[in-house]
């Protein structure tokens, strides 16, 4: 079969198609042959050799969370799937023995880590985290669900967010920003977000955005910000200098969630507005199987639809990597295995 493979950690130049053997399904696992795998800033960071987690000993190395597909396979024990379905991977992986996977929620695991492999004419995953796809969800839509959905969902859910509240979403045009909007829309919320292209945020409101605010520089955003309203809410994805905006803006009781450090990894605030304001920093990573299961629910009854900015055949997939890294695009850009490229 075919692999993506990132040969080189030196950005969009480092993906080599090269070939692999198929891969052959355990104890518990199952084969899939991958439709489409969407792709996320988290490989881009390993591609670029900002990853703590994969360095040059590893290569080839093949990343790939978000994959979709059907099963060809299944291995010795596997009664969850079988052969024909069709299916979206939940990535993340879990120890299964921590207080966290007995009690919930499961993305808190002790050991939480995530899976690798999708950007490949097939994978081989643990059986139990493939989740069915109706047949009103396509492949190419259920791979834009698991990191960016998934993630923003859940901080929805950790920032108690309800109707009628007030959504600050900073760099909005982001896979995660734009989850964020049209998954708040879903929530009954109200939202405001920023960034640097007004094309962009053109788009984003088209989506759903209800305030658009340009400009990237934080001291010059709040007063745009306060304009708006009091946000109950910040889904906060850039970290950096954005974690004192969002806590400067965040009404009183509020709670900013923060998910990511695109802007950097460190942060400033006034420690005195945090507990004085009664208000809350929390942290979030991706979410759990049910929630995935949630959002393939919500696509089935067309009450989400995802932003699929592009797709791209897995020959192209370092022009994939070019577009997230150029930030060009506004939606989910996803790789795909249809028979034009096979």
């Amino acid at each position: 079969m075919r692999v993506a493979a990132f040969t080189e950690l030196t950005g969009p130049d480092g993906v080599t198609v090269i070939e692999r053997e198929n891969p052959q399904p355990g104890p518990g696992e199952a084969v899939v042959d991958v439709e489409a795998c969407s792709i996320n800033r988290h490989d881009l960071w390993i591609l670029q050799g900002d990853s703590v987690s994969v360095d040059t000993d590893a290569l080839p190395f093949v990343s790939g969370l978000d994959v979709a597909g059907v099963v060809r396979a299944a291995g010795d024990g596997v009664t969850s799937v079988e052969e024909g379905d069709r299916v979206v991977l939940f990535p993340g992986e879990t120890c299964g023995r921590c207080r966290f996977c007995r009690e919930g929620p499961e993305n808190r695991c002790e050991s939480f880590s995530l899976f690798h492999g999708g950007l490949a004419e097939q994978a081989c995953v643990d059986a139990d985290r493939l989740v069915a796809l109706p047949d009103s969800v396509d492949t190419t839509t259920a791979a834009a669900l698991p990191t960016a959905y998934l993630t923003a969902y859940r901080m929805l859910q950790k920032a108690n967010v309800g109707p009628t509240d007030l959504v600050f979403v900073p760099g909005v045009t982001g896979g995660v920003g734009v989850a964020s909007v049209q998954l708040a829309r879903v929530f009954g919320a109200d939202t405001v977000g920023t960034s640097s292209s007004r094309t962009k945020l053109d788009r984003t409101v088209d989506l759903g955005l209800d305030h658009a605010v340009r400009g990237t520089d934080p001291d010059a955003l709040r007063g745009d910000v306060e304009a708006v309203g009091t946000p109950d809410a910040v889904l906060n994805h850039l970290g950096g200098d954005y974690t004192e905006l969002g806590l400067d803006v965040l009404r009183r009781g509020g709670r900013m969630v923060v998910c990511g450090r695109t802007a950097g990894k460190r942060s400033e605030f006034d420690v005195g507005d945090l507990f004085l304001g009664h208000k809350e920093i929390l942290g979030s990573t991706m979410g759990t199987q049910r929630d995935l299961e949630i959002l393939v629910e919500l696509v089935a009854d067309g009450e989400l639809t995802p932003e699929i900015a592009d797709t791209y055949p897995l020959a192209e997939t370092g022009a994939a990597f070019e577009a997230m890294e150029n930030r060009t695009t506004v939606g989910k850009l996803v790789v795909t295995n249809g028979s034009e490229d096979k």
